[in-house]
């Protein structure tokens, strides 16, 4: 066994003090992207978070590059101590999603290793990495414990975290004889030339379904509420450049509109009918296309201000909402 450097050693025993720590501090970010997030409106499938465990930490910090050590300081070097991994339906939200957290983080690296590899002619792993921080401009006072915390953010489709979940696990179990590796090789390049393939073909079918106006108004009981899969179609049909959002954001959105007393399509239409919807979009200036829910929640907010506001779903963010209220009316208020 290769002794390691005593700065090597020092940094893992340092780390190994550190670790509990950090763990809180990735499960307070995974709080705080999910937030993001679900505010902004954008479609995902999971958001999830880790701090390196101490073997890996170890691991990397002992790695050596042309007989050096790879780190001079691991603690400051290795920046994926904190790790939060968000999981997309569609290509086009991973773009959504990077968006969102640049305006909302100071982005201090941001690479797209999917355009990497298809640049160099390649299938392969695809995925979005940022290291992002959060810096005194933080504008919710709730995560200010966070400030000068840093984490790294993977985002991928849902298919491409399944081909790069399954690719690592056979590399890392390492059980491949050597003669089959070229071919192993070969399968994994196929299987993601495939799933890329498959990523399209899902965004053409969404896009579709966006262009269209697939909307049943049929109820199938005696709930008050718009049904969510309505609201949605409605939604698509109004906002046709909005991606979708989360499946249970329409039915929370729908609880909002009955506090309003707003419980039919024709009643909602005619309330948009008399809304510059557009104008409200351009006054919010979003760095991400905001999902259906986010642009219908504007409007709503435009439209009924602090009595919206006050409604008994919105409680847990009335400081967000009150704070937006100004910018979603422009020269109104």
């Amino acid at each position: 066994m290769t002794e390691q450097p005593a700065s090597v050693h020092d940094a893992v025993q340092r780390y190994a003090q550190l670790q509990p720590e950090l763990r809180q501090v990735a499960d307070q970010f995974v709080v705080m992207v999910t937030a993001l997030l679900d505010d902004a409106g954008i479609n995902y499938v999971s958001v999830t978070g880790r701090a390196k465990s101490v073997a890996s930490f170890a691991g990397k910090a002992s790695r050596m590059v042309d007989d050096r050590p790879a780190y001079a300081d691991p603690l400051t070097e290795i920046t994926d101590q904190v790790g939060v991994r968000v999981v997309t339906y569609l290509q086009r939200d991973v773009a959504a999603v990077a968006d969102l957290l640049a305006g909302e983080f100071s982005v201090l690296d941001d690479r797209d290793l999917g355009r990497e590899t298809a640049q160099q002619g390649r299938f392969g792993y695809s995925s979005r990495h940022l290291l992002v921080t959060l810096d005194d401009e933080a504008r919710d006072p709730a995560y200010a414990h966070l400030k000068g915390r840093s984490a790294s953010v993977q985002v991928r489709t849902i298919l491409q975290h399944a081909w790069a979940e399954f690719e690592h696990d056979v590399r890392y179990k390492g059980s491949v004889p050597a003669a089959d590796v070229s071919d192993l090789d070969r399968r994994f390049t196929l299987a993601a030339g495939l799933l890329e393939l498959a990523d399209r073909e899902f965004t053409a079918i969404s896009d579709r379904l966006q262009a269209g106006s697939l909307l049943d108004t049929g109820s199938l009981d005696d709930d008050p509420r718009i049904g969510g899969a309505d609201l949605a179609a409605f939604l698509t049909a109004h906002f046709s450049d909005a991606g979708w959002s989360r499946t249970d954001h329409y039915s929370w959105i729908s609880g909002l509109l009955l506090e309003l007393g707003i419980t039919s399509l024709d009643e909602l239409g005619g309330l948009l009918g008399t809304v510059d919807a557009q104008g409200i979009n351009e006054r919010m200036d979003y760095r991400y296309p905001a999902g259906a829910v986010r642009r219908l929640d504007d409007v709503l907010l435009a439209v009924f201000g602090p009595r919206y506001i006050n409604l008994h779903g919105n409680a847990h963010r009335v400081e967000s909402l009150t704070a937006r209220l100004e910018k979603v009316r422009g020269s109104q208020t």
